[in-house]
């Protein structure tokens, strides 16, 4: 996507559109939130595909693997798309943890709160069809959508006091570096070092936010990243250990199945029946 904020609307006529194109799980740029006033999607995320039915809120962070396929009920489909390059917002929870949680799918009530996400949406859509659009505008607005959301994931206790975990700065910053660095041999000394910190404090902050040292943290979010090329990719089981810093197919492989109860050829061939 080479704009930095893009919103539109899928009806049902465009629902039936989608589903008749090749559609398979891929990633993407940008950030993608999903907003159904009517009808239902079915999402394949985190290794499981579910079919949610509106009024519902879905994010989809970058990088994350995915396939959403919006689907009329009752002949109505009603259901806003807004995407946006990472740098055009802040962090939201949603953003910071999507390589460690599962909780993409919101289900929400038919109530004055979602009625206020359908206006900021308009408001976004209003403002973005102007010859000039104030992106200024858009950003408050879709701030605003965020407020929102997360404190209806607070009403539903979906996010574990995640509002409050997410105010560690020293965490933020590791789960930064994590991200840049993931892919090589890097132990915890060396993001440690990188923070300024003794290993020992780095752990006991990814101990309170996430319940799990930094060498749980670091291959959590290498096996996620197998887990997708897993799925959109060819490659073989070495090459992809290989690519993600373990240089022993067994030792790659060992891991993997310690962590998601698969081998990785098992789960690829487990993931292509769910998808099919």
């Amino acid at each position: 996507m080479t704009e930095i904020f893009k919103i539109f609307k899928v009806d049902a006529a465009e629902a039936e559109r989608i589903s008749e194109i090749p559609n398979e799980p891929h990633n993407h740029d940008f950030e993608e939130l999903l907003i159904g006033k009517n009808g239902q999607l079915e999402h394949f995320i985190d290794s499981k595909s579910q079919v949610i039915d509106a009024p519902f809120v879905s994010f989809i962070a970058q990088g994350k693997v995915h396939r959403v396929k919006p689907m009329a009920k009752n002949g109505e489909c009603d259901l806003w798309a807004i995407r946006f390059k990472s740098e055009f917002i802040a962090e939201t929870v949603f953003q910071l943890y999507s390589s460690y949680h599962d909780k993409a799918n919101i289900s929400l009530q038919s109530d004055q709160c979602f009625e206020r996400l359908d206006v900021l949406c308009s408001m976004m859509y209003d403002e973005y069809l102007q010859p000039a659009p104030d992106l200024s505008i858009i950003r408050q607005l879709l701030s605003s959508l965020f407020t929102i959301i997360e404190s209806e994931r607070k009403k539903l206790n979906l996010n574990n006091d995640e509002s409050k975990k997410i105010q560690s700065h020293t965490f933020k910053n590791f789960l930064k570096l994590l991200d840049e660095h993931y892919k090589e041999s890097k132990d915890v000394n060396f993001y440690a070092e990188k923070l300024f910190m003794t290993t020992r404090n780095l752990n006991i902050i990814c101990q309170e936010i996430l319940n799990r040292s930094v060498s749980e943290i670091i291959e959590t979010r290498k096996l996620t990243e197998a887990k997708n090329l897993l799925i959109t990719t060819d490659k073989t089981i070495a090459e992809i250990g290989y690519e993600l810093g373990f240089n022993e197919k067994t030792y790659f492989t060992h891991a993997f199945k310690k962590k998601s109860g698969f081998t990785p050829t098992e789960y690829r061939k487990e993931m292509a029946k769910l998808i099919s």
